[in-house]
């Protein structure tokens, strides 16, 4: 794997499904940062913002802390409004497609590929769990017949319903338009989504987040229990929306602590 983690992995080099420029905004890429030794996990960054932007202290920071625990990281550049459902969708499956199988050759656990995302990057990460198939067998494209289930997702204050009281209604308004359908909105209220085929999960908030509510990560930790999926669930008294590793509250900072245990203990 390159050691330059400037480089960006355009990850349909050909042209992306759904774009309509030739911007870099307008190619879903990966950002690669490594660590040394073979047959260790792989966990996929996606920044929050509203699927606005991407927020860049949710990006290589994150990667960074995670190759202190030993974790491969890859930094997702999905495409944000005015692109809509399903972009980024088919952008985070596609770069667990790709990681998959790229594994061996860059030395990953294939069986160990994750998926982490903050806020709206939250939402998009859980939709990875939730709204996966199992790969198109017949497909010419080897990378397409790969399933895109994660096998772990950590959840960050994410953005789970699309509806109100509790929904973040920028998110999806960005993700949607301004008049999405009943069906959509029902397809994208992910705490409705869980099966017992989602992917373990770890799931972290604040209970006075202003801006997307803690009933989201509840939710969908209801939604898990009931489908007898494996789940940590970790809510602070207190801190703002957006605090990413939280270098502002010693407190809210220990999410990582607890967040690299859990990972070890699905041997990440």
């Amino acid at each position: 794997m390159t050691n330059n983690m400037r480089d960006w992995i355009e990850l349909w080099p050909e042209g992306a499904p759904l774009s309509v420029g030739i911007g870099d905004e307008d190619k879903p890429a990966i950002q690669a940062y490594p660590v040394k030794g073979d047959g260790r996990g792989a966990v996929i960054v996606c920044p929050g913002g509203g699927y606005g932007g991407r927020a860049d202290h949710e990006g290589e920071p994150i990667a960074l802390w995670l190759n202190s625990i030993g974790i491969h990281a890859f930094v997702l550049r999905y495409r944000v409004a005015p692109y809509q459902y399903p972009s980024a969708l088919l952008d985070v499956q596609r770069a667990i497609r790709y990681v998959k199988h790229r594994a061996e050759e860059w030395k990953i656990n294939e069986n160990k590929i994750g998926v982490l995302g903050f806020s709206a990057g939250g939402h998009l990460t859980a939709s990875s769990g939730t709204l996966f198939d199992e790969g198109n067998p017949s497909s010419l494209d080897p990378i397409d017949r790969l399933s895109c289930r994660p096998d772990a997702i950590v959840l960050c204050y994410p953005v789970i319903t699309m509806k109100p009281p509790y929904y973040h209604e920028g998110s999806m308004n960005n993700l949607l338009g301004s008049k999405p359908t009943s069906e959509q909105i029902e397809h994208l209220c992910l705490e409705n989504q869980v099966t017992a085929q989602t992917p373990p999960t770890f799931l972290w908030h604040t209970a006075d987040d202003q801006a997307v509510p803690v009933e989201n990560s509840m939710q969908f930790a209801s939604a898990l229990r009931h489908a007898g999926v494996p789940f940590d669930l970790h809510v602070f008294e207190k801190g703002r929306h957006g605090l990413g590793l939280s270098p502002e509250d010693e407190h809210v900072a220990s999410w990582t602590t607890v967040c690299g245990l859990w990972l070890q203990r699905y041997q990440f």
